[in-house]
C-alpha cells in the first residue's frame, strides 16, 4: 500500500485546544535504513511496520502495517536496543483533515513534527497556523533517523 505523506515542524502548542484523542507511542527499529523494520507500541496495541523508501518527492512509499499481540510488540521493542524513541501522538482535525501531531520526548524532548497523510501527490490542503516549515523529505526528521541518533 502506498502512503502519501506530507511532514511539518510545529511552531506553536495552540493544536493542543483542538485535539480530539492522544496517545503514547513508543517505537523501535529493527532495522532503520529502507526498507525499514519497525516495531510500536500505541496505547495498548502493538504494531509491526515494514516501510520502503521515499520516491524522488520525498512524500510516497510503500507501507504494509500488521497489529501483533501487545507482548510480541514489547519483546521486539527490548531487541531494539537504543534505536528507540517515544513521543505522544495528538490527532488534531483541520478543514477536513486529521493531522497527527508528534510531541517527542527523551532525547527528542522539545521536537513537534505534524504529519498529514493525502490520496494523492497533488493534492492541496490548507495549513493549520500552528504548522510551520514543511520537512517532508527531510532524512533528519524520518523516525528511523531519530530512533538511531544518539
Amino acid at each position: 500500500m502506498q502512503e502519501i505523506e506530507h511532514k511539518f515542524l510545529v511552531r506553536s502548542m495552540d493544536f493542543l485546544s483542538e485535539a480530539t484523542e492522544a496517545y503514547p507511542i513508543d517505537q523501535g527499529y529493527l532495522h532503520a535504513s529502507p526498507p525499514t523494520l519497525r516495531v510500536r507500541v500505541r496505547g495498548e496495541q502493538g504494531f509491526l511496520t515494514i516501510k520502503g523508501g521515499s520516491d524522488k518527492s520525498g512524500l510516497a512509499r510503500e507501507e504494509y502495517e500488521y497489529e501483533i499481540p501487545l507482548s510480541d510488540a514489547k519483546a521486539l521493542l527490548a531487541l531494539c536496543g537504543p534505536r528507540r524513541l517515544t513521543k505522544t501522538r495528538y490527532l488534531v482535525p483541520y478543514a477536513g483533515y486529521t493531522w497527527e501531531v508528534d510531541v517527542f520526548s527523551g532525547r527528542h524532548e522539545g521536537l513537534i513534527l505534524a504529519e498529514l497523510e493525502v490520496t494523492s501527490l497533488d493534492e492541496t490542503f490548507p495549513l493549520p497556523p500552528w504548522v510551520g516549515d514543511e520537512v517532508t523529505g527531510n532524512p533528519r526528521y524520518y523516525n528511523g533517523w531519530l530512533a538511531g541518533e544518539q
